[in-house]
């Protein structure tokens, strides 16, 4: 089993794992473009389609091993007839 690292983000008063925010975050977001392609009754290959964005990408976007630029997640949300919105909440 590979051990992973976890880089480490410190101000001095809390630490913050990074690569496990990031991976966290990733899952989310997957999760609610899964979901909501679905419930459209849309395939990956109409997603695709309507975004321009290849569908082996895609394919590998849901299965988390890609890590997408802004870009193309605006496409995705734009085909999906959504909107991408990116929130910083206070801790």
């Amino acid at each position: 089993m590979k051990k992973r690292m976890d880089y480490i983000y410190s101000d001095g008063e809390q630490k913050i794992l990074i690569e496990s925010q990031q991976k966290d975050t990733r899952k989310s977001v997957i999760d609610q473009y899964i979901s909501y392609r679905k419930k459209l009754g849309m395939t990956q290959a109409e997603l695709a389609r309507r975004s321009g964005v290849p569908r082996t990408n895609i394919t590998r976007f849901e299965g988390g091993s890609y890590n997408p630029s802004l870009e193309m997640m605006v496409r995705i949300a734009a085909a999906l007839e959504m909107k991408l919105q990116i929130e910083l909440v206070e801790n």
